[in-house]
């Protein structure tokens, strides 16, 4: 990305299940869910959403390869779209163990997003 224009940041949590693409996909909505970039076009190059670069930035507690990179990109309508993993996030005890969530254990995941958009 040549220019940053606008990062914003979220979290999710995925408290039952160990499903870390779900808390992923819950911290990129967070992240652009109450945001609108009405003059955007006017700082991309030929004032298209075409020319749109956007960088999802996400720190999650396992390993990466546990993301699914084509969910994560798919709430993202506009511009070309990558996905950079990093060891963040966080692991911890939800409290309690629900056999009928899909758990395997006790953890909650939480995942930071950064997403960055610019050209």
């Amino acid at each position: 990305m040549e220019k940053i224009i606008f990062i914003e940041t979220g979290v999710g949590i995925d408290t039952h299940g160990q499903d870390v693409t779900k808390a992923s996909v819950r911290a990129v909505i967070n992240a652009v869910h109450y945001n609108s970039m009405p003059g955007i076009k006017a700082y991309l190059p030929e004032q298209s959403l075409h020319n749109m670069k956007v960088n999802v930035v996400l720190g999650v507690p396992t390993d990466a390869t546990e993301v699914d990179v084509d969910a994560i990109k798919a709430e993202i309508p506009y511009g070309e779209v990558t996905v950079e993993i990093v060891q963040g996030g966080l692991q911890t005890t939800s409290g309690i163990f629900l056999e009928e969530q899909q758990d395997q254990n006790d953890l909650m995941y939480i995942v930071n997003a950064a997403v960055q958009v610019g050209y």
